[in-house]
């Protein structure tokens, strides 16, 4: 199963693509969608739009797995993260795809252990579940893989309990993509 995951913002959205290949999970591309502060919001989205749209055309993942919004004292910059999650979601459902949304606290619990690890010890167990060389960087993108390695790890489990995505649609386990 492929799945794509997303860490998502205005200025930096993180993509990370995960596969489960014979019980290993492999990273199959990562990276950051970035987007000029002085392009005008409209435009920001639509870069991220169509990026993501690109990379579901690109991998063809069983499921889209997006960071949850984390509202912290700054209201204005939840808006920005909401909105670009927004445009994640659009371009998944244009995909017929399935969504899941995961807390930091999930992801963090899912790839470490612990929901309270440090962005530090994410990377490092990103880089040791998906056997990479280096540590991935940029945070955006070590945060991506983790929502991805998060969706691996939750949806069979998840599938086989008949439970659906906090996103509200069903989780992908196995399955093909919805129509």
């Amino acid at each position: 199963m492929i799945v794509l995951g997303i860490d998502p913002g205005t200025a930096s959205t993180g993509y990370g693509v995960v596969q489960q290949r014979s019980g290993r999970l492999l990273a199959l591309d990562g990276g950051v969608i970035e987007t000029p502060t002085g392009l005008a919001l409209e435009r920001r989205l639509t870069t991220i739009h169509a990026r993501v749209a690109e990379l579901l055309r690109e991998h063809v993942p069983l499921a889209v797995a997006v960071e949850d919004l984390y509202f912290g004292a700054n209201a204005r910059s939840a808006l920005a993260v909401g909105q670009a999650r927004g445009v994640v979601l659009l371009a998944a459902g244009q995909a017929g795809l399935p969504c899941a949304s995961y807390t930091p606290q999930q992801v963090k619990s899912a790839v470490c252990g612990s929901g309270r690890a440090e962005k530090a010890q994410v990377q490092q167990m990103v880089q040791r579940l998906l056997s990479l060389a280096e540590l991935p960087r940029p945070d955006h993108a070590a945060d991506a893989l983790a929502v991805a390695i998060c969706h691996q790890n939750r949806a069979p489990l998840a599938a086989a309990a008949g439970v659906t995505s906090p996103a509200g649609g069903p989780l992908a386990a196995a399955g093909g993509r919805k129509s």
